[in-house]
This record gives structure tokens, C-alpha cells and sequence, in this order.
């Protein structure tokens, strides 16, 4: 009987063991937001076997939970953030700096998500910022953009502006468009990411 009970104690334990580890690797845990991955760059987290046929079962149950369609990543990879340079959580309460370069490949994007993974609910029109909005600050292919609430005071252009109103605890994606021959072999080598610096929390002025 003892015998028994203990095998039935571990066969319990194993598949709750079981059943954990798969909620987490599909990302169906209350609370996870990030579709993680192996490449990390800076606070940005990707996997390059998104919208491909290597992509394990676990990693496109985790995708098709945060409502994302992945295309191939000959046309496109994904990263994603929910924390500052600083690993704060990214949060609506707060005012940030996003700021990057020239990067490789056709096109590029940084949009701005909601904790259900879904657009903010506002009529700012300024959910994302790309490379067409960059090109238009000129110079040497830097570029910055602020995230807040509210558009900067003084804004006439010369600064993007992404909308975080009504998105509370956030995150961010950055996508990169027909990226450069080498840059599936060595992303991290190849990208430099999009820096984000806390500027001010509570209506701060920027």
C-alpha cells in the first residue's frame, strides 16, 4: 500500500511538473505576455524560427496566443520588450525615450501593444514609428521618438511620438522587413536594437 501511494505521489507530481512546463512553453501562464525566444539584444527577445516550418509546437501555440501572424523570416523577424534599458517594466505611467539607427534591412517598425497583446484603445494615431517617419529626422540615420501618454509639449515633427495612452502595463514589438542577407546568421552581431531610457514617471515634465 505505502508502495502504491508513492508511486501515485510521483505520478501526480510528474504530471503537474508536465502539464507547467508545457503551459509555459505555450506561454498559456496568467500573466506571461512575451513570446520570449533565443535571441536576446539588448531587452529585445526573438526567435528567428517564427512564421517558419522549424518552429516547434510549443512555440506556435505561444504565437498563436499573442494573436501574432508570422510571416516567413526571410520577410520579416520579431522581437519584443516589456521592460526599459533598465529592465523597469515598460508602463503608461511613465514617459520613455525610444531611440536607434540606421538597421538591416528593407523596412523597419517599433509598434506599441497593450498587455492583451492588442492596440491601445486611443485615437492618438501614433502607435508605431518606422522607418519612413525616421528617415524625415535626416542627419546621420539616428533617430528617437518619445513614448508617453501625451504628445511632447513643443512637438513640431522633428521628434516621433508613440501613444501608450490606454495601454497601461505595455510592450513594445520591433519588426524588421526583408532584413540583410547575413543578418539570420548573426543577429546579434548585425542589429543594434532600439535603445528605450525611462525620461519621467506621474506627468513629468519631458
Amino acid at each position: 500500500m505505502k508502495r502504491a501511494l508513492t508511486y501515485l505521489a510521483f505520478a501526480i507530481l510528474g504530471v503537474g511538473i508536465g502539464a507547467y512546463t508545457a503551459l509555459a512553453m505555450s506561454g498559456l501562464l496568467p500573466g506571461d505576455r512575451r513570446t520570449q525566444g533565443p535571441v536576446a539584444i539588448g531587452n529585445w527577445y526573438g526567435d528567428l524560427a517564427m512564421g517558419s516550418e522549424d518552429a516547434s509546437p510549443y512555440f506556435r501555440a505561444r504565437i498563436a496566443r499573442h494573436g501574432l501572424l508570422a510571416l516567413a523570416n526571410t520577410e520579416a523577424i520579431y522581437f519584443t520588450r516589456i521592460t526599459d534599458d533598465s529592465g523597469r517594466p515598460l508602463t503608461e505611467a511613465c514617459d520613455y525615450r525610444l531611440s536607434g539607427g540606421a538597421m538591416p534591412a528593407r523596412w523597419w517598425s517599433v509598434t506599441l501593444y497593450n498587455s492583451d497583446n492588442f492596440l491601445p484603445d486611443n485615437r492618438d494615431g501614433a502607435l508605431s514609428f518606422d522607418a519612413s517617419r525616421a528617415a524625415q529626422q535626416g542627419g546621420d540615420g539616428s533617430w528617437s521618438a518619445v513614448i508617453s501618454p501625451r504628445r511632447p509639449a513643443g512637438d513640431a515633427g522633428e521628434t516621433g511620438w508613440l501613444s501608450s495612452k490606454a495601454g497601461g502595463d505595455f510592450d513594445l514589438t520591433f519588426r524588421l522587413y526583408v532584413p540583410d542577407d547575413d543578418v539570420l546568421g548573426d543577429p546579434v552581431s548585425m542589429i543594434d536594437a532600439p535603445s528605450v531610457t525611462r525620461i519621467g514617471c506621474d506627468g513629468e515634465a519631458l
